[in-house]
């Protein structure tokens, strides 16, 4: 989502690295000595692609790949930059970050700070302790603060018209505590338990507005328009995760099983429970050359009697991950399902090209879900040998065309991480 970033970055990594192996060959010729630190065969890479792949643009994706970030379960200690703003916060985001392992490396601690040109905001701040008990224990609280300026509301259900579309802005604050237990490599416990901070909602504002009508007049009568509240929330999850890179995976498979509570601590009416089941699957046909993606996700609220799950914490389908034919937040409900199916081809060491086709919907009730809302479309990834830095999807549905550029990889699945965002939830 951020295109202005990553094209510059690749250009000025071309000509930089360009001219950095150039300096570097004319001194081994002279000196008789090694050439370029960086080369072919120094370099990490994925396997090779169909096509032989142009110098400039190994050079450009190296030098990018320093700025955008890399395999994230290895950060680096330092400033970097921070471009992880929700979907639908525009096509440029940034800030500030700033990472430190402190108690000779058994403790890290990390705040970052971005902005994107919706003037969508994000602070936060953690303190994690990641390898206790032989690296089979991570420990860790996050504080963190965001201000949304225009998210979508198209009205609840799968019915919901397009026509309907509205903007809403949504501000909160959260607070939790995290704890992650490794039995074995791949295999993963986690828990998490936090204050949810009653949110702010008011009429969208910021630059690039596009003037669609205010949500909290249009859906008025929805649940939690008129009386947002305080949360503690809380939950479990086991993961089983064998990809090798979740930045970029080429190998492996994700299957996570989640239950969690939301506990209303100001009216007693918006109490509910939440049950996820995710899977993905990574399928070679040619080696890395050519592999087919599986993936699928489930969603399932519950709620007591006189209790209903509020608006802006409804499960969402559309956007730059799922049913990319349809714009970011589209569909709403208490209950979620979704099927895709994606295949990548190495055109070159560091591009791929993809086909993908989903289908999916949501629904009131889980027996009332289904796949009738669809979209296919194509896109093309730049990536490192760990993770993708830029990527363009075009998708089709028969709401028309819809195209997202990103900086991640949609096979990433943010909600692996015990640190994503609890409002809103992110498709």
């Amino acid at each position: 989502m951020r295109t202005g970033v990553l094209i510059c970055v690749l250009s000025l990594g071309a000509a930089t690295m360009s001219s950095a192996q150039t300096a570097a060959s004319g001194s081994a010729g002279k000196t008789g000595g090694s050439t370029s630190a960086v080369t072919a065969e120094s370099r990490p890479t994925s396997s090779d692609g169909w096509l032989p792949e142009p110098h400039i643009l190994s050079a450009g994706v190296d030098f990018a790949s320093q700025w955008l970030g890399g395999d994230d379960t290895v950060p680096r200690d330092g400033l970097y930059p921070d471009f992880d703003i929700v979907t639908g916060a525009g096509w440029i985001s940034a800030g500030p970050g700033y990472r430190r392992h402190v108690w000779n490396g058994h403790a890290l601690v990390d705040a970052s700070a971005a902005m994107s040109w919706r003037a969508y905001k994000e602070a936060k701040a953690r303190f994690e302790l990641p390898a206790l008990a032989h690296d089979h224990l991570t420990v860790g609280a996050q504080a963190r603060w965001q201000d949304y300026t225009q998210v979508n509301y198209f009205g609840r259900g799968p019915d919901a018209l397009h026509e309907q579309r509205s903007e809403y802005r949504l501000q909160d604050t959260d607070v939790l505590g995290y704890g992650i237990v490794r039995p074995h490599a791949g295999l993963s416990v986690s828990g998490r338990f936090g204050w949810l901070k009653q949110p702010t909602l008011s009429s969208p504002t910021g630059p690039f507005d596009r003037d669609y009508p205010n949500a909290l007049v249009q859906f008025a009568g929805e649940p939690g328009v008129a009386d947002p509240t305080s949360y503690l929330h809380g939950d479990v999850a086991v993961t089983a995760d064998s990809r090798n890179y979740p930045g970029h995976p080429t190998r492996g498979g994700f299957y996570r099983a989640a239950a969690g509570f939301y506990s209303d601590r100001n009216l007693d009416r918006y109490s509910f429970r939440r049950y996820e089941a995710e899977g993905l699957q990574m399928l070679p046909v040619a080696t890395e050359k050519w592999l087919v993606a599986l993936h699928g996700w489930g969603v399932f609220s519950d709620t007591a009697a006189g209790n209903d799950v509020p608006f802006y914490l409804l499960p969402s389908l559309g956007g730059d991950r799922t049913l990319r034919g349809y714009d970011n937040f589209r569909f709403h409900d208490r209950n979620l399902l979704l099927a895709s199916v994606e295949s990548r081809w190495a055109l070159f060491r560091q591009v791929d090209a993809a086909l993908f086709a989903e289908a999916g919907n949501v629904a009131a009730r889980a027996g009332d879900l289904n796949f009738d809302k669809t979209s296919y479309g194509a896109g093309v990834r730049v990536h490192t040998r760990t993770a993708t830095i830029g990527r363009l999807d075009v998708g089709h549905s028969q709401e028309g065309w819809q195209v997202y550029v990103a900086l991640n990889d949609p096979l990433r699945l943010t909600r692996r991480t015990e640190r994503n965002t609890v409002v809103p939830i992110v498709p």
